[in-house]
């Protein structure tokens, strides 16, 4: 059985989209000028740029044709569907925000509380890994594709596990941030490495793991094990290389800044001491 794709609005999705740059830009354009001390910048140009390419790495997600893809006929779509979500989005996301604002997201009651505990470290990491791992467990991918509740809450669930464990790297909050830099790039590396356990399964399995994709009309020709092993790919090798050049960026970044500080400001003293020595100064 074969199929086509035929393009669908999703009205939904482009509101959703469109709510977030409006809040973003009212907040820049009307908040941040009134919370951010006269002179200093609401927010860079780099900030700006990030969120919305956050905000259209979750329009890729969640339109046409992606949509379509991912949820009637190939596996491998919904996992470049879920590596947005978890990978893409969210440090793109937490990089747009500002101090401010991402301070006035989550204000100083319960709602900071709550996410501070799950942004810890060790919480973050299981929660993430664990989200990872039920992406790839066979009743939770076929109940996503018959409840369309559950799939929108585990699509949040993703991205809020996406926002926890990114914080720890990323974080415009000093409070929040609590790692140094090696620490966060062996916190990345080991986040590399989990999620090839459940892909690899899906990488070597002869046979399908979801009855959903395995029922699902064949799109391109594409067969049922090589859509599985694609998507076992793309989480292995796609998802551990974006992991990876983060890692890269973080290591030249904090090289560089350890050789500049390594390197001791001369002055007019030290002149005068080197002088003394050949007695030279009078």
């Amino acid at each position: 059985m074969t199929a086509s794709l035929a393009w669908q609005p999703h009205p939904e999705t482009w509101l959703l989209v469109s709510a977030l740059v409006i809040v973003y830009v009212t907040a820049v354009s009307f908040v941040g000028p009134k919370v951010v001390p006269s002179g200093k910048v609401v927010a860079t140009t780099a900030q700006k740029s990030c969120f919305l390419l956050g905000v259209f790495a979750l329009l890729l997600a969640e339109a046409w044709p992606l949509h379509e893809i991912a949820e009637r006929y190939l596996f491998s779509g919904h996992m470049v569907q879920h590596i947005l979500f978890a990978f893409v989005a969210p440090p793109l996301l937490l990089l747009g925000m500002p101090v401010w604002m991402f301070r006035g997201l989550l204000g100083k009651g319960l709602r900071f509380e709550i996410f501070r505990f799950l942004s810890r470290p060790a919480i973050a990491f299981l929660l993430f890994n664990g989200v990872i791992a039920a992406m790839h467990w066979s009743p939770v991918v076929n109940l996503q594709s018959s409840s369309a509740p559950f799939h929108l809450a585990f699509h949040l669930t993703m991205i809020t596990a996406g926002l926890c464990m990114w914080t720890n790297v990323v974080s415009p909050l000093p409070e929040l941030g609590r790692m140094t830099e090696p620490v966060k790039m062996m916190y990345l590396f080991l986040m590399s490495i989990i999620p090839t356990v459940p892909a690899s399964f899906l990488t070597f399995s002869e046979s399908s793991l979801y009855s959903t994709y395995a029922d699902a009309p064949r799109l391109w020709g594409i067969s049922v094990i090589t859509d599985q092993r694609v998507a076992g790919l793309l989480m292995k090798i796609g998802a551990g290389l974006l992991l990876w050049g983060v890692i890269a960026v973080m290591f030249f970044r904090w090289y560089a800044k350890e050789e500049s500080n390594s390197v001791e400001p001369v002055e007019w003293q030290d002149f005068e001491r080197e002088l003394e020595v050949f007695d030279l100064r009078k």
